[in-house]
């Protein structure tokens, strides 16, 4: 069975607003490296969004640093499901599905294949519940927002989820790769 990371940035405040970060060559370089494990991408549509057609962009034109331009063509290789009601269409490497996501995502991991990174704040919930994450990957910003959206709302979960750190990574920003379990 497939392994089901959740993969995300969040500020020190708990929040997972992408905007508000700025990372840093080696945070870029983490991820990059990260997805290397991945072939499969699980996207809510506000993330999807975020993403796409932004680094295919990048990708395409070479138009960011050497950091962002390989995290962008490590990213834009990768296949995707997006789990949306509202988008009417996706990128040729994507496949919009409308409803059922624990359902969606428990058929992917029974299928053989590498990693499959979920990237979505608003789908967490239910897939926590539904038991398919197996490990989660946060990046740790030094800097607190105070606004967005955070990782967890209060009542989301209907109980604790107990998780073993396995690695962590201080990179000179001052952000922190945190690397967790679930027990």
């Amino acid at each position: 069975m497939r392994t089901v990371s959740f993969t995300m940035n969040i500020s020190l405040d708990g929040y997972c607003d992408h905007t508000m970060f700025n990372p840093s060559e080696e945070v870029l370089e983490y991820f990059t490296a990260t997805l290397r494990e991945v072939d499969l991408l699980f996207f809510g549509r506000v993330m999807y969004q975020l993403m796409f057609p932004y680094w295919a962009d990048v990708a395409q034109n070479q138009s960011g640093t050497a950091a962002e331009n390989r995290f962008a063509e490590q990213l834009t290789e990768i296949d995707r499901v997006v789990m949306s009601r509202s988008l009417d269409s996706v990128d040729d490497k994507a496949r919009l599905v409308r409803s059922h996501p624990a359902e969606e995502l428990l058929k992917l991991k029974q299928q053989p294949g590498n990693k499959i990174s979920v990237d979505s704040v608003s789908l967490l919930p239910e897939l926590i519940q539904a038991g398919l994450i197996d490990e989660f990957q946060l990046v740790v910003h030094p800097v607190l927002v105070g606004q967005g959206r955070p990782l967890l709302t209060g009542g989301s979960l209907q109980e604790k989820l107990n998780l073993k750190l396995v690695d962590t990574i201080a990179f000179k920003s001052g952000s922190m790769a945190l690397h967790y379990l679930k027990q």
